[in-house]
């Protein structure tokens, strides 16, 4: 490890406010010209006695604006101090979690998952253009159908089209030959140039594509293309479930990962993590944002600081060690409800790696699921409903929606 060590909570407490100290002072310092300020405190009372113990509170209500991205040369030295922080934890998920070479990865917190998929996006539609003169028409977003509907946000908003991927039903494995084929018809309506987005835990299934048969069918197609990982789900879980996988920056044929902490890291909703390899970032800058010390290179431009010092606060509470511990015990409460849902007979789907359990439609009655909150694929005409194992979700819970299923046996 690098960057990542189990800290107290003193000195979580310290380096927050510390970090604080070096951004701007609204209320002792003339600052003039920046269009924002603390919270209302006529609204958000900032000088309440438990404030010096709440860290991410008093950084909510200092409101340091983290727009750009910290981990180029320069961003705003306005909020210097956060910034510092938000870079770390950008080297946290990169390197340490994620095995890049430290200082070879670009990255900021966006406002969640979809966010950052549609940031992937938008770099490679860029730089398809600007390194081979490419058009829309001639790029293709290519992604399997247990894809996140992000993927469908962004082809409409960057005007691209999508390309799906058949899976198989019960598997939900994609396969070289339907990589292939889909690749095929994409070629066949003049696509060129491909950009790749694998599912490293789908938010229905859980599922994770198996990144070689992409990569496999692309070169034996002579695609040109760039692949992003879509850990939108699985980031903050996958890579503890197993020691040896081909999802992380040392495969070479990675060059972006979306992580979100608004999931299995319990942090506030608003806290997506985009990570691309350096090289790639000057796709995105929009060199308009002069007024903006080190330009803006992000899809949302002005974002809360507060974010980040969340996500920070909570790896560092936990340590790695820590997280691997957190993970493993949900590996071990969904493994209890998977053998339960087996003596039962009920049909379900779970990646081995995964903490989320889909169970055929026809299994579970709708009251069934409206009382425990499954969430169906299609609330229209539902196929699966899913259960995610978290920390809420203890065996006691899990328990009451077995004797349920029991006593319709």
């Amino acid at each position: 490890m690098n960057t990542w060590n189990k800290l107290s909570k003193e000195q979580i407490n310290k380096r927050v406010f510390e970090a604080l100290s070096q951004n701007v002072n609204y209320h002792t310092e003339s600052i003039l010209g920046v269009p924002g300020s603390n919270l209302d405190d006529r609204v958000f009372y900032s000088n309440a006695d438990f404030l010096k113990d709440a860290p991410f509170l008093s950084t909510m209500i200092s409101n340091p604006n983290h727009i750009g991205c910290h981990t180029l040369d320069a961003s705003e030295s306005f909020f210097r101090g956060t910034h510092a922080i938000e870079k770390e934890l950008i080297d946290i998920c990169s390197t340490d979690m994620l095995k890049a070479e430290p200082d070879s990865c670009d990255g900021y917190v966006a406002s969640g998952g979809t966010e950052a998929n549609m940031q992937a996006i938008w770099i490679y539609r860029n730089y398809f253009q600007k390194e081979f003169g490419a058009k829309n028409s001639d790029i293709v977003i290519l992604c399997s159908e247990d894809r996140h509907y992000s993927m469908d946000k962004a082809g409409n908003v960057f005007c691209l089209d999508v390309q799906l991927v058949n899976v198989n039903n019960d598997t939900r494995e994609i396969t070289e030959q339907l990589v292939s084929a889909a690749i095929s018809e994409a070629k066949n309506s003049g696509k060129k140039y491909f950009i790749v987005v694998a599912n490293m835990m789908t938010t229905m299934f859980g599922s994770v594509d198996h990144i070689e048969r992409y990569i496999d069918a692309l070169k034996a197609e002579s695609c040109n293309y760039k692949i992003h990982v879509d850990g939108a789900f699985g980031g903050f879980y996958y890579p503890f479930t197993i020691e040896s996988h081909a999802y992380d920056f040392s495969n070479s044929e990675i060059s972006s990962f979306t992580l979100d902490a608004h999931k299995m890291a319990q942090a506030p909703y608003g806290t997506g993590i985009f990570l691309i390899r350096k090289g790639f970032m000057q796709y995105a800058n929009t060199d308009a944002a002069k007024y903006v010390e080190g330009e803006d290179y992000t899809l949302i431009g002005s974002r809360s600081g507060a974010n980040a010092i969340a996500v920070w606060m909570i790896l560092m509470t936990h340590g790695p060690f820590g997280w691997q511990e957190k993970i493993f015990i949900l590996q071990k409460r969904t493994d209890w409800m998977c053998n339960e849902l087996k003596t039962l007979g009920i049909e379900y789907y779970r990646h081995p790696q995964s903490n989320l359990i889909t169970i055929k439609a026809e299994q579970i009655p709708d009251e069934i699921a409206k009382d425990f909150w499954l969430v169906p694929d299609n609330h229209d005409k539902p196929r699966w409903y899913k259960i995610v194992v978290m920390d809420h979700v203890t065996i006691d819970r899990l328990s009451m929606l077995v004797d349920r299923i029991k006593m319709l046996k």
